[in-house]
């Protein structure tokens, strides 16, 4: 923990990288691990082309997921790095996660790659929409839910066969920071993946993987950590207050 501490302290814009392991105990499986999300779904229901091709079947799909992420409070991860942004160390978190949480827990600067699922809109027209109120919609039989307009009603998240969000910004970020923390990531899905490796290897910054399972740029990270994430972000704001007291 040590030299993870004197890299955060001596970074001058250092960026967090998450993935969906920063979520699982908070209840939200991941989707890659043991109990992964695509263990007992196909990758195909969270396609463009499916929900086009059976949209009720879609949404039969999403709406559950929808009321799991809703219920799902930050854990000890999300708070710590919260506070983190707070004490100015963290100038960004770039996440891939669609379920609001770092938001719920206080982070300000969150650049939400694969969108959110606190919002949907019209595939027609547009028009926003709460997804609680899309939910309502469904307990009411409207299935799959219709705007006004007679468009089906989507979430506002990337559906596998679309571009990712706020792609631009989340590079422009990646060529001024120092340091990137991976947390939760396998670092498998494109063009994601590239954030951490912009930072390290085009920027000559630091690498600091906090991941249960390899990633592919495991050879490259400055510090690993393999203990569970609720258990080492907290450790580290810890021992970063610890040092910053001393001084």
């Amino acid at each position: 923990m040590e030299k993870v501490v004197e890299l955060l302290l001596s970074s001058t814009y250092a960026i967090a990288f998450t993935g969906a392991g920063i979520s699982t105990a908070s209840g939200i499986p991941d989707f890659r691990g043991p109990n992964g999300l695509w263990k007992k779904y196909s990758p195909e229901i969270a396609s463009i082309d499916y929900l086009k091709r059976d949209p009720k079947g879609f949404w039969e799909f999403y709406s559950q997921r929808m009321r799991g992420l809703f219920e799902a409070k930050p854990n000890e991860a999300h708070y710590a790095l919260a506070k983190l942004e707070k004490m100015g160390i963290i100038k960004y978190i770039i996440t891939q996660n669609i379920d609001g949480l770092h938001q719920k827990a206080g982070s300000q600067n969150v650049i939400e790659l694969h969108g959110t699922m606190q919002r949907s809109y019209c595939s027609s027209c547009f028009k926003q929409y709460d997804s609680r109120e899309v939910l309502k919609m469904i307990d009411e039989g409207n299935l799959p839910p219709k705007c006004s307009c007679g468009g089906i009603i989507r979430p506002d998240v990337v559906l596998f066969g679309e571009p990712v969000k706020d792609f631009g910004l989340a590079l422009r970020i990646a060529y001024e920071a120092d340091l990137v923390l991976v947390i939760g990531s396998s670092l498998t899905v494109y063009p994601a993946n590239l954030i951490p490796q912009i930072v390290k290897e085009e920027r000559g910054g630091s690498l600091i993987i906090i991941n249960a399972d390899e990633t592919p740029l495991d050879h490259e990270a400055d510090v690993i950590i393999r203990e569970p994430i609720e258990v080492a972000l907290p450790r580290i704001v810890n021992e970063i207050e610890e040092e910053l007291r001393k001084n």
